[in-house]
């Protein structure tokens, strides 16, 4: 079998090359001063905005270490698009807040993803988006679930 046949590396393909488009839109963005992973954490802290979130919060959401967190941080507060500001129940604490540069990043990025998306709606029949949509959902439960080879024998039993 010919890897271009194979599923696996075509939803891998097709899905570097939207990200790459994606990417592309963003960097089109004026004053967008954000890497891959800051703009994670803005979108997270626009989610989370009627929330206190602190960095504890993104440590665990993130998995990954207090030190990275706070590189990440202190470099988004820098270039303006967080604050960090004290909470009185607790002044060790830091509640994390984007500014509205932050805010305005997000809105651009969010703008700039549905434009993609919007690209490639428009490719597919509202059939084959329906088709699409259901294959994936479809594949990844499959993916998800038991086994694909107990999945694949159970597949082949004939119903009792």
């Amino acid at each position: 079998m010919n890897h271009r046949d194979e599923i696996g590396f075509r939803v891998g393909i097709l899905s570097n090359t939207i990200h790459r488009r994606i990417d592309q839109e963003i960097h089109a963005v004026q004053d967008n001063p954000c890497t891959g992973m800051q703009g994670h954490i803005i979108g997270y802290l626009y989610r989370h905005r009627d929330q206190d979130v602190f960095q504890r919060d993104l440590q665990e959401w993130l998995s990954v270490r207090r030190s990275t967190v706070t590189g990440l941080l202190q470099l988004m507060e820098k270039r303006g698009l967080i604050t960090r500001e004290s909470v009185a129940q607790d002044a060790r604490l830091k509640k994390l807040t984007l500014t509205p540069l932050g805010v305005r990043i997000h809105e651009d990025v969010g703008q700039a993803i549905r434009r993609v998306e919007d690209s490639i709606r428009e490719l597919l029949t509202p059939e084959e988006r329906e088709t699409f949509l259901r294959l994936c959902e479809k594949l990844q439960s499959g993916v998800e679930g038991p086994d694909l080879n107990e999945t694949k024998k159970g597949m082949n039993e004939p119903d009792d």
